[in-house]
């Protein structure tokens, strides 16, 4: 596994994105883990954060493309980070952009905020966590009704490895369902490899006990 791997799962694991235990996920699913990127909270940690979804991006999807597109709400400051980070690691100028839940009707008027996005433009999606794909699923008929776009990706911070609403990952999905590239900085995979029954810090956050629930409820919902 690579070393930014590596440090990113610990890094989640300080911003205490990550933890184990028992949790409920949005689709309702009962998880011995849970993901929350709402923690990351102070300016250095999102610096850090736009750094290792930029080393993804470009180890996936390269640095030719136009825009940065974060869904409302959490891709907002997400699409900054990240562009930000693009280009003062890989000197690539992208646009960010988001959108709003409501159209606004004065000033900075439309759906969207941040750079437009039109005609001939490459738009790279950054997500946080992608369960069930119902975010992705709303975000690109609006995108499309900006104007004649390619989709040249998707990145999201970790791949829950869960099944869609089929019996394939849900970004398995979305990469077949909208011909999508996707790429994640992390899988779960790559998260239990590197922490089980390894310290971090001092203590064991995937035991045996962990690493038995985990694996019960990838029987239950795994791709």
């Amino acid at each position: 596994m690579e070393q930014y791997k590596q440090e990113f799962i610990e890094f989640m694991v300080d911003c205490e994105v990550l933890r184990f235990g028992d949790f409920v996920t949005k689709s309702g699913r009962k998880t011995p883990f849970f993901i929350n990127t709402g923690f990351y909270r102070t300016g250095a940690q999102l610096k850090k954060l736009g750094e290792y979804y930029a080393k993804a991006i470009e180890t996936a999807f390269g640095t030719d493309f136009d825009v940065l597109f974060g869904p409302a709400y959490k891709g907002i400051p997400l699409s900054v980070a990240a562009a930000i980070a693009l280009d003062e690691n890989y000197g690539a100028s992208i646009r960010y952009c988001s959108n709003r839940k409501e159209e606004k009707d004065h000033g900075d008027k439309g759906i969207l905020l941040g750079g437009p996005v039109g005609d001939g433009d490459r738009v790279v999606i950054i997500e946080d966590v992608t369960t069930a794909g119902t975010s992705i699923r709303e975000t690109v008929p609006l995108l499309k009704a900006q104007g004649d776009i390619k989709l040249a990706g998707l990145v999201v911070s970790v791949d829950r490895m869960e099944r869609g609403t089929g019996t394939v990952s849900a970004l398995e999905e979305i990469r077949t369902t909208y011909d999508l590239p996707v790429t994640s900085i992390v899988t779960m995979a790559e998260v239990v490899e590197h922490l089980y029954n390894r310290p971090y810090k001092g203590k064991v956050l995937i035991d045996d006990s962990i690493k038995e629930a985990i694996d019960r409820y990838y029987e239950q919902y795994g791709a």
